[in-house]
């Protein structure tokens, strides 16, 4: 789009951050909400499991808990009371993912606005799709997330190492798809090229799962309350994405509208 001199132009990659943030401030609020009222009391359920299974614990065990918390408490880390863990360190946390995801799908939307054949709203909200594909969905597949009282702490390093590898390649993946279907775009048609690529990405993330290690470390944890659990993880991951997605289609939607306006105004003014 063209510009008069020293004037630039209202699609420039900071419009979409800043209205990305602001889209993913909101969606962190949504999604603190959705955590509260859904995740939360599951939370507690397998805290009250987990102190019960103390409680039960032998004297031999119970005096190397104690030396682990001495340990933890030597090493300078401050203990956050469960009332604020739900409250505030909550809140915290999915504010400050849900505004990097914002700010992130919005750079990731200026990117591809106008090179995928679609409007600057449906490039959006592909984006956005795409983001919970393949930040949220496919490591939940894999690595779902688990509440206290499951998963033995010597292994958190190892599998948080493997969530990570498996978001890098589900983002790498989902990158590579989008750059090789717009260069199919001129060979075949757009529901050829999409099938085709969307083809690929789940190879790729067949075989990068198949090769990643699973983990299995339930014991004897509720089933019910892991499912019901896990069922509200997901959720607050859907309600973040499809909150970005909505409020980032109607801001950029907005800022295009008045690109638009500005162009033809600018088309007007040089006719006369």
């Amino acid at each position: 789009m063209s510009t008069l001199p020293g004037e630039n132009s209202v699609l420039s990659p900071r419009s979409f951050l800043l209205r990305g943030l602001a889209a993913g401030l909101v969606a962190g609020l949504i999604a603190f909400l959705v955590a509260f009222a859904f995740g939360e009391p599951y939370v507690d359920d397998a805290i009250a499991l987990e102190e019960a299974a103390a409680a039960q614990m032998t004297p031999a065990e119970v005096a190397a808990e104690e030396a682990a918390a001495a340990a933890e408490d030597d090493s300078g880390m401050v203990e956050i009371s469960r009332d604020d863990q739900r409250s505030w360190g909550l809140l915290t946390g999915t504010v400050a993912i849900g505004t990097a995801l914002g700010g992130l799908a919005a750079l990731a939307a200026a990117a591809v606005v106008g090179r995928l054949g679609l409007s600057a709203r449906g490039s959006t909200a592909l984006v956005a799709l795409l983001g919970f594909v393949a930040v949220g969905l496919v490591p939940f597949a894999k690595y779902p997330a688990t509440p206290p009282a499951v998963g033995s702490g010597d292994t958190i390093g190892g599998r948080t190492a493997s969530y990570f590898a498996l978001l890098l390649v589900s983002v790498l993946a989902v990158i590579a798809a989008v750059v090789v279907a717009q260069r199919l775009r001129d060979r075949m048609d757009g529901w050829s090229a999409a099938g085709l690529v969307a083809g690929g990405y789940l190879v790729v993330i067949g075989v990068a799962m198949w090769l990643l290690p699973s983990v299995n470390e339930l014991g004897d944890f509720p089933a019910d309350t892991l499912w019901y659990f896990r069922r509200s993880s997901l959720l607050v991951l859907a309600a973040m994405w499809a909150t970005i997605g909505v409020v980032l289609v109607a801001a950029i939607g907005r800022l295009t509208d008045r690109a638009t306006a500005d162009a033809q105004r600018r088309e007007l003014a040089a006719s006369l």
